[in-house]
């Protein structure tokens, strides 16, 4: 649907580059809202589903708090906190680090991993947020959005 139907705007966009802020804006909280109904059903968060991630592609090796900072999707998160209520899931587990005594390693836990595995298998169903796009269509998705960041 037009972004000026779903918004229900008469007056025409000032240009372009104007549309395009509001339909980033507009299409963000809606993939957010779906992103947040998918998580929903493993009662996680699309930042907690992040920092998983981010853990199980660096296992067996451990990870950092700042590590985690620096590769997470969203910026805005706070880390220590998603890992506590990561660790109270019993979905990471945290040690004292061998090498400096103030920090500490971060683990995904078993638990964990069958969780990421069981929304493996689901993924397939939340990418079909995006059916309405061809496979070249997707492409070029992707290479816009890399392109807009510069």
């Amino acid at each position: 649907m037009k972004l000026e139907d779903e918004i229900k705007q008469v007056k025409a966009f000032r240009s372009e580059y104007s549309k395009a802020i509001v339909n980033l804006i507009f299409t963000y909280n809606w993939f957010d809202s779906h992103s947040k109904d998918f998580f929903k059903e493993f009662d996680i968060t699309s930042q907690q589903f992040n920092v998983l991630r981010i853990l199980r592609g660096q296992h067996p090796q451990p990870s950092t708090i700042n590590l985690l900072k620096e590769r997470m999707l969203d910026k805005m998160s706070d880390a220590s906190r998603l890992i506590e209520r990561l660790l109270i899931k019993g979905l990471v587990e945290r040690t004292k680090a061998s090498t400096d005594k103030r920090a500490v390693d971060i683990y995904i836990s078993p638990k964990g991993e069958k969780l990421l595995s069981k929304i493996d298998l689901k993924m397939p169903f939340f990418e079909d947020i995006f059916k309405t796009l061809t496979d070249d269509e997707v492409v070029i998705l992707n290479s816009l959005l890399d392109k807009l960041r510069g």
